[in-house]
């Protein structure tokens, strides 16, 4: 055993942990080896005085000091928390955020008239007038945006004004639904149904 063997197995000595082989061979280092010797005894005595000291008493106030000098705990987030927790449900509402800023965006900006159909053939345009003469009878969905649309004749699917105005005579007859949108909310709720239901088909 070398003297650098040797320190780790004073202090296990002096714990009381060194039994065995360990504890002969250190014995026997000790009394070879003069340097080791002077320090077990410098330990020995070092560590008999620390177990001569009265014990220490600490007040009853002292976990109550210690504890209020430490620094506040942050406030988390619960915003950030949820964003990290569900990546997938913060980019579907940064998606329909910007959808909703662009359909709002469209709504103000966009001011012409504009018809929609599988079958126009039968309706008549003048100006911002959109006509379905009686007799006439449009096949499939109409929808007319920024503008007056008067139904005379026949619409065999849905009719959808949009920011503008709905006349319908007595002999005009729609087989589907109609529905205005006056409000830039409504068409944003109308657009985003028209968009789901191109993701659909």
């Amino acid at each position: 055993m070398n003297c650098k063997e040797a320190l780790p197995l004073i202090h296990e000595y002096l714990d009381g942990d060194l039994q065995g082989s360990d504890s002969q061979r250190l014995k026997e280092h000790l009394i070879s080896c003069q340097a080791c010797h002077a320090l077990f005894r410098q330990l020995e005595k070092t560590d008999a005085m620390v177990r001569m000291l009265p014990p220490v008493r600490v007040s009853e106030t002292l976990t109550a000091q210690i504890m209020s000098g430490l620094p506040p705990v942050k406030k988390r987030n619960s915003w950030m928390d949820f964003i990290r927790k569900h990546p997938a449900v913060s980019v579907a509402v940064v998606f329909a955020t910007v959808m909703f800023g662009s359909f709002m965006s469209m709504w103000n900006d966009d001011t012409n008239l504009m018809v929609k159909g599988s079958n126009l053939q039968d309706v008549v345009i003048e100006g911002n007038t959109v006509t379905v003469p009686q007799g006439h009878t449009v096949k499939g969905d109409l929808v007319v945006q920024r503008g007056k649309l008067k139904v005379e004749g026949e619409v065999t699917g849905n009719l959808i004004v949009i920011d503008g105005s709905l006349n319908l005579a007595s002999t005009a007859h729609i087989s589907g639904h109609v529905t205005q949108v006056d409000e830039a909310l409504g068409w944003v709720w109308y657009k985003l149904g028209e968009f789901v239901g191109m993701l659909s088909h």
